[in-house]
C-alpha cells in the first residue's frame, strides 16, 4: 500500500508521527507536506496529495492540519476525492465502509497522536461496503461531475 500525507506548519510533528507510524506497518508514504514550521498554505499539501489519490498514482491520503478542516475542504476540490474530516475512530471507519473515502483528514490541535493513530488504523482497516452506499457515492460523483443532480430531476 501506498499512501500519500500533507500537512501545514501548524501539523509537522503530528505528521512525522504519523509517517513513522505508517512505514512501521509497511506502507509506503509519500510526503507532500512541509517539514518545518515556517508558514504553509494548508490547500497546496491538500491538492498535492488529492493529485495522487486521484490519479491512482496512491492508494489513499491523510491529511493534517490545525484542525482538519481546512486542508480536507481544499482536497475534496479535486475531482475523484472524498476526504472525511474525522475526530474519532468511528467516523474514519464509516467513512471508509459507506461513502468510500479515499482520504481522511484531521487536526493536530483537535487531536492527540494515540486518536491519530486509531482513526488512520479504523480507516485503513474498513472496507467499502458498496450495496446501497455504491448508489450514495454514484450520487456524489453524478454532483461533483455536473454541478446537478439530474438522476433525481433536481
Amino acid at each position: 500500500m501506498k499512501l500519500a500525507i500533507g500537512n501545514d506548519h501548524a501539523a509537522v510533528d503530528m505528521k512525522n508521527e504519523i509517517m513513522e507510524y505508517l512505514k512501521g506497518k509497511g506502507i509506503e508514504v509519500v510526503n507532500v507536506g512541509t517539514d518545518t514550521a515556517d508558514r504553509f498554505d494548508y490547500p497546496v499539501a491538500a491538492y498535492r496529495a488529492a493529485k495522487l489519490v486521484a490519479s491512482g498514482e496512491v492508494d489513499g491520503g491523510v491529511l493534517i492540519c490545525g484542525t482538519g478542516v481546512g486542508i480536507g475542504l481544499a482536497a475534496n476540490k479535486v475531482k475523484g476525492i472524498r476526504c472525511c474530516i474525522c475526530s474519532d475512530p468511528y467516523t474514519a471507519k464509516l467513512s471508509k465502509q459507506h461513502n468510500n473515502a479515499n482520504m481522511i483528514a484531521f487536526g493536530a490541535r483537535v487531536i492527540g497522536i494515540e486518536t491519530a493513530k486509531m482513526i488512520v488504523d479504523e480507516w485503513l482497516g474498513a472496507k467499502f461496503e458498496g450495496g446501497r452506499h455504491a448508489e450514495r457515492v454514484a450520487l456524489i460523483t453524478e454532483i461533483e461531475q455536473t454541478q446537478q443532480l439530474a438522476s433525481r430531476g433536481e
